[in-house]
C-alpha cells in the first residue's frame, strides 16, 4: 500500500488551514495514495487563545471536510488531531480522527500524554486547555491493515507502542507538532526505535515553521519501514511526502527476527517507585 504523510504550517486562521490541508491530500491521492495523515493540531495552532477559539466538535467543519474529501477520494484519511471542546465544556481533548473510504468515522484517539513540559527555556501546558485520554487505539484500515493511533508526545512512551503491537497494529500514526529543539535532536532517533522495536511502520506528518503565539515546529516528517529505515522525509515546506509499504516485508522481518514474540512478560515486575534500585 501507499502511504502519505502530510506537513502543514498551520496557523490561527481554519480556512487557510483547510485550505492548505485539502490541496495536499489531494496530491497525495493524485500520486496515488491510499492512507493520507494530517499533523497534529493540523486545524488549529497557536496561543492557549487562540486554540481555545479555533475548538470544534467532531461534527463541526474539520472532521465534515474530512469525512467528505476521504470519500470523494476513496482513501483512509488521518485527520492529524485537532482541539476538540464540546460547548460549555471547561476543557477539551487533543484528538485524532481515522475516516474510512465510505466517509465514516473508523476510529477516534484523544491523547493519553499530556505535552507539559520545558523545552529551551519555553513552557508548555497542555493541561490547562485538555483532559488526558485514558483509551488505546487501534483502527482497522479498508485494506485491512491494522493502525495504531498515537499524538505527538506519545513517541517518548515506548508502552504504548508496544500494547498497540501486541493489539496486532501493523502502522503507527504519530501526528505531531514537535517543537524545533525536539525535532532537531530527538525526533528521528524516536520514531526509528518505535519502528525497529515494534516492527511496524510509522507514518509521522509534523508540523513546520512559526506559528502564532511564538511557537515554531521542527519539520521533518517521515516515512519509516519495520527495519528502521526512513523511506521518505519532508522539506522545510508544507508539502506531501509518499512511500509504498511492503506488508509482505514486515511479515518477513517478524518471522526471521521474531522478537515481539521472544517476549518474556512473567519477567517484567513493575516496582513501585524507587523500589529495587541499588
Amino acid at each position: 500500500m501507499r502511504a502519505a504523510a502530510i506537513q502543514l504550517n498551520a496557523t490561527d486562521d481554519l480556512d487557510r488551514n483547510l485550505s492548505t490541508a485539502d490541496r495536499l491530500v489531494r496530491d497525495a491521492a493524485s500520486r496515488g495514495a491510499q492512507l493520507v495523515a494530517l499533523p497534529e493540531k493540523w486545524t488549529v495552532l497557536g496561543s492557549r487563545e487562540q486554540m481555545l477559539a479555533g475548538a470544534q466538535t467532531l461534527e463541526g467543519p474539520a472532521i465534515s471536510w474530512a469525512r467528505a474529501t476521504a470519500a470523494e477520494l476513496g482513501i483512509d484519511l488521518l485527520a492529524g488531531s485537532m482541539f476538540e471542546r464540546e460547548a460549555g465544556a471547561e476543557k477539551g481533548f487533543n484528538t485524532s480522527v481515522h475516516v474510512g473510504p465510505d466517509g465514516q468515522v473508523r476510529a477516534v484517539y484523544r491523547k493519553i500524554h499530556l505535552f507539559d513540559v520545558e523545552v529551551d527555556g519555553a513552557v508548555y501546558a497542555e493541561s490547562a486547555t485538555e483532559d488526558a485520554g485514558e483509551e488505546i487505539v487501534v483502527s482497522e484500515l479498508s485494506g485491512g491493515a491494522l493502525l495504531g493511533m498515537s499524538i505527538c508526545f506519545d513517541l517518548r512512551f515506548c508502552e504504548l507502542y508496544r500494547i498497540l503491537a501486541l493489539r496486532g497494529a501493523q502502522l503507527l500514526a504519530v501526528p505531531a507538532a514537535f517543537t524545533l529543539p525536539t525535532t532537531r535532536d530527538h525526533w528521528e532517533v524516536l520514531l526509528r526505535a518505535r519502528a525497529i522495536e515494534n516492527q511496524c511502520f510509522v507514518i509521522a506528518p509534523n508540523q513546520v515553521g512559526e506559528h502564532p503565539g511564538g511557537l515554531r515546529s521542527g519539520g521533518r516528517s517521515m516515512i519509516v519501514d519495520p527495519w528502521g529505515l526512513v523511506l521518505a522525509t519532508a522539506s522545510d515546506a508544507e508539502v506531501a511526502i509518499v512511500a509504498d509499504l511492503d506488508l509482505e516485508a514486515q511479515r518477513r522481518i517478524r518471522r526471521r527476527l521474531p522478537t515481539l514474540e521472544r517476549r518474556r512478560p512473567s519477567a517484567y515486575v513493575w516496582d513501585e517507585v524507587g523500589a529495587g534500585v541499588a
